[in-house]
């Protein structure tokens, strides 16, 4: 970068350290920590606070894609040129080195294929869980330890605890339970946690907003990303057909005795339980319930025909010690849902079942279901097959 900035360097003080109080896990002494600083409020905020407690700290950037390399004009998201500005503008005021980490060819075959080979399955992908699977706690923390560094701090709201009675560390939700970010960290490894910090994970949203104006930060004020970066407007079917240069050819539509009753327009722009967009008129409202990839057909039936009473779960990764028998966890099939009680069977290392006590709507291949017990990750995977009712 070839920015000249004229803030303040900022020098770390005692005057704060109530905002340290139990957080993650101790570091080893004079160990160094890599901070994933996205040029957002939050990694800016856990920079500062690691500065604090005297850490030897220096900053990375990860550069996820340009804008020409997957057909978008100049937009601002998480990943874009501006939110590489703000890092490195922070790091100047924290007076701590610097870096951007071109990622691109990771991000495009680990997060980008990902996701359009999900969708071209008729899964509904979170690419967001890939990103930090591949790239976050894998690549950024072996390039840390590539650089003599022996930790990687994110802005997260997340908490890691060492449990000395089980020698596991684990994963448990954040303070703030509404910005909570455990969901999509449920893949992380022993390994992982054992070198990962979360300075935020006690704290709440408004104090790391205060704290970052009260520092002088350019991002104080800087909103939080909503959307799926590469895919800003949230309309993913018109990013699939731009950057595979495909146009999804219409079908049908079916009802649930298999008769046409319409056509749609590319099975990849249709999700389980979506309503809108149909342009049918059944006497009675009907929702997307099936799709087959193969026949380029979408199925719709009642509301009804949505719920099921628990799913099969592949590609598990379990936190806790892999449970032997039938146990009873609390789940989330989906980001913003609240825990259903559940009974989970692991069918083998990497398999599970999931029997739910209250049937649940649109349980939606390609998601990820992850299992709790109160604030603690018991582990998760993705979701394979609804069970129906």
């Amino acid at each position: 970068l070839t920015a000249v900035y004229t803030c303040a360097i900022i020098k770390p003080t005692k005057s704060i350290g109530l905002f340290l109080e139990g957080v993650t896990t101790p570091m080893e002494p004079g160990a160094g920590v890599l901070i994933a600083m996205s040029g957002g409020v939050d990694s800016s905020v856990a920079a500062y606070l690691l500065l604090e407690q005297g850490r030897h700290c220096a900053g990375a950037t990860m550069r996820l894609y340009r804008n020409e390399d997957i057909g978008l004009p100049r937009f601002h998201s998480c990943c874009a040129q501006q939110d590489i500005e703000d890092a490195a503008e922070v790091a100047f005021q924290l007076d701590i080195p610097h870096r951007v980490l071109d990622l691109t060819a990771e991000f495009r075959e680990q997060v980008i294929q990902r996701f359009v080979q999900g969708y071209e399955r008729g899964d509904t992908p979170n690419p967001c869980i890939d990103c930090n699977r591949y790239l976050k706690f894998d690549r950024l923390l072996h390039i840390a330890r590539q650089e003599g560094l022996v930790y990687l701090a994110t802005g997260h709201y997340a908490r890691i605890v060492y449990d000395r009675s089980t020698g596991r560390y684990l994963l448990k939700k954040a303070a703030d339970t509404h910005k909570d970010q455990s969901y999509v960290l449920y893949r992380m490894t022993q390994e992982q946690l054992a070198h990962t910090q979360f300075p935020l994970g006690e704290l709440q949203k408004e104090q790391v907003r205060a704290l970052a104006e009260r520092l002088g930060f350019v991002n104080a004020r800087k909103h939080d990303s909503q959307d799926i970066c590469f895919v800003p407007d949230g309309d993913y079917a018109h990013f699939l057909e731009q950057y595979t240069g495909i146009r999804y050819p219409d079908g049908d539509l079916l009802d649930q005795a298999g008769r046409t009753v319409g056509r749609h327009h590319g099975a990849v722009r249709y999700t389980l339980g979506q309503r809108r967009g149909l342009g049918l008129a059944m006497g009675a409202p009907v929702y997307v319930c099936g799709k087959c990839m193969r026949c380029n057909t979408v199925t719709v039936g009642p509301e009804s025909a949505l719920y099921a009473r628990g799913l099969l779960a592949e590609d598990m990764n379990w936190i806790i010690d892999p449970p032997s028998v039938p146990f009873r966890v609390q789940a989330k099939i989906r980001y913003r849902q609240a825990e259903q009680w559940a009974t989970v069977t692991a069918a083998s290392e990497t398999w599970a079942r999931l029997e739910v006590d209250t049937p649940q709507r649109a349980v939606t291949p390609g998601q990820s279901a992850v299992l709790y017990r109160g604030d603690l990750v018991l582990g998760g995977g993705t979701i394979r097959e609804a069970i129906s009712l």
